[in-house]
């Protein structure tokens, strides 16, 4: 099973994986992002874009790594990656069902201002960060238009990680 951490950049996204991966028993965390930067490494480069998940490749080859590090562990992957851009998600998510793969998908929510608040105090990327608050705007578009329907929110405004990774985990966990 793939537990997909989706939210705007700043949103805890990572943090809270990494709490999840240790209350989900045989769970890892997968960082599609790495993909993305690897994209990124060819030489010369591929196009020109402002996000690798643009380039075509990415996006197969997300649902093909995941494929093959499940294939090889067994267990659950959890991915923390943001996926704004509707027919991106449709085609990641497709291409997971093809495999027969379970994703859970989930959206860490804050209001705007928790949010810019959150970027603000950042003391690991930085405060203040252009990249991050770029995407506040197209978060909630996305919110608004289809992510909130195309996923379980948990509202992390008044949510501490731990408290997040505590829902996640607990929604996932096998009944019985």
């Amino acid at each position: 099973m793939i537990v997909w951490l989706n939210g705007t950049h700043g949103v805890g996204k990572t943090t809270t994986s990494g709490l999840v991966q240790q209350l989900i028993p045989d769970s890892r965390v997968l960082d599609a992002e790495k993909v993305g930067e690897t994209l990124m490494d060819i030489k010369p480069g591929l196009p020109t874009t402002n996000n690798f998940q643009h380039w075509a490749p990415w996006r197969p080859l997300v649902v093909e790594t995941a494929r093959r590090v499940l294939d090889y562990t067994g267990g659950t992957l959890v991915m923390p990656m943001t996926v704004l851009v509707e027919e991106y998600w449709r085609e990641i998510s497709a291409g997971l069902a093809q495999h027969g793969i379970p994703v859970r998908h989930f959206v860490l929510h804050a209001d705007q201002a928790t949010l810019r608040a959150r970027i603000a105090g950042d003391t690991v990327i930085g405060p203040d960060s252009p990249f991050r608050l770029r995407y506040l705007e197209p978060y909630a578009e996305a919110a608004r238009t289809w992510l909130h329907a195309e996923a379980e929110v948990v509202d992390t405004t008044r949510l501490t990680p731990p408290q997040a990774a505590a829902r996640i985990a607990e929604a996932v966990r096998p009944a019985g």
